[in-house]
């Protein structure tokens, strides 16, 4: 027999037996067994590790109530257990805390010391019962507790978690709409005041960012980048009915298209015009006779490229400068394609020019071909749909190959 102190106790005799008997199976070979007394075997292993489980967390709560770890010296029966056996510290006070938990749910305990119930399906149950409404009736309490017990005998402990966050829909329904109300009322108030974005400018063409948003406006995103970085098409090389998945390079080119497409009379006035960028750039560089940086009246540079597509597309006014700094244009109003024009570009094109590209016309630009800058009117004969990629390549004078 395991060397301890002369046993007295029913628990301390059976628990020394227990050792005894699985210290002789120690060098017991299970070649022999045959597939059935195999898993037999098994899943009675697991039952028994279950009643073990209920038992210590039983023996520990005890050991707390009669103050072992004072006796010993240690500043908790928890922390003593974790230097008796090696166990952490979290794990040591899981164990006792499990015990009083068992004490309180009766019905898990049952379930768990009769190999009913896993450890991991208790943990869950209880933690469900426990976030139920403080002032529900006891009987509904113990019912939901009977509930997701049994339904242990069917589901593992993951699956008993999602019944368990909707466990007083079973039991009281009318109350669990109520409850779930306030409760989305609290979150949401919450996430309100959790709002946060960060931007940091690196200097080197990049900004980055992070931001917290409720739920309801992270999910309003989410459906407008993936309407932009997966358009629903049949790709060439997958086959029919096979959609490219968006990947985290796709999703930030949606974002910044999704702010491209923002247009400037929807968002507020600041200072009597709407939030509109102002881009400073020659004369020269406009009609690209030179490459010269614009400036943007938030201090930042961008590429006389970028300066152009935006002269082009967005709602920006180029302020355009002569060799003595005098404003020589603020924009012609003209420049934008109306609806019907863009209905028409999108019947004729189809989508994206540009060959090879599988871009669908609702999310293309009309470009001016040849460009607004130098010149270009906006009307169909010289217009074409290009998607944000090759529209940026375009005024970048990058060679691509045009679809006929």
């Amino acid at each position: 027999m395991t060397a301890q102190t002369t046993p007295r106790h029913q628990v301390t005799v059976a628990t020394a037996r227990m050792r005894d008997l699985v210290t002789d199976l120690a060098s017991a070979s299970v070649w022999s067994m045959d597939p059935v007394d195999t898993a037999t075997t098994l899943v009675e292993l697991t039952r028994l590790e279950a009643q073990v489980a209920e038992l210590k967390a039983r023996v520990a709560m005890h050991a707390d109530e009669v103050q072992v770890g004072d006796t010993a010296g240690a500043t908790s029966t928890a922390n003593w257990l974790a230097h008796a056996t090696n166990q952490t510290r979290p794990a040591a006070h899981r164990t006792v805390r499990f015990g009083y938990q068992l004490d309180t749910h009766t019905v898990v305990k049952d379930a768990l010391a009769a190999g009913d119930l896993l450890a991991d399906q208790a943990h869950v149950i209880i933690d469900a019962v426990t976030k139920l409404p403080a002032d529900l009736d006891p009987d509904d309490v113990t019912r939901a507790e009977r509930h997701l017990v049994a339904e242990a005998a069917h589901h593992d402990a993951r699956a008993l978690k999602r019944l368990g966050d909707r466990l007083l829909e079973v039991i009281d329904p009318a109350a669990a709409d109520a409850h779930e109300a306030k409760t989305l009322e609290r979150e949401e108030a919450k996430a309100a005041q959790a709002c946060r974005l960060t931007l940091i400018d690196d200097g080197h063409g990049k900004v980055h960012g992070r931001f917290t948003l409720p739920t309801l406006a992270g999910a309003r995103l989410k459906k407008m980048l993936l309407a932009l970085a997966a358009p629903k098409h049949v790709a060439a090389t997958a086959g029919a009915g096979i959609e490219r998945r968006p990947g985290p390079e796709r999703m930030g080119r949606a974002l910044a298209e999704l702010i491209d497409r923002i247009p400037a009379d929807a968002l507020p006035q600041v200072g009597g015009t709407n939030a509109t960028i102002v881009v400073t750039l020659s004369y020269e560089s406009l009609i690209g006779q030179i490459e010269q940086a614009g400036i943007l009246d938030t201090g930042e540079h961008i590429s006389p490229g970028a300066a152009r597509r935006l002269a082009c597309t967005a709602r920006i006014i180029p302020a355009v400068l002569g060799g003595t700094s005098e404003i020589l244009d603020l924009g012609r109003t003209r420049r934008f394609h109306s609806k019907a024009q863009r209905i028409a570009l999108a019947h004729r094109d189809g989508g994206c020019t540009a060959d090879g590209c599988d871009w669908p016309p609702g999310l293309c630009h009309a470009h001016h071909d040849p460009p607004w800058s130098q010149g270009g009117t906006t009307d169909l004969d010289h217009a074409r749909l290009l998607c944000p990629r090759h529209h940026a390549l375009a005024h970048r004078d990058t060679e691509y190959h045009r679809r006929p």
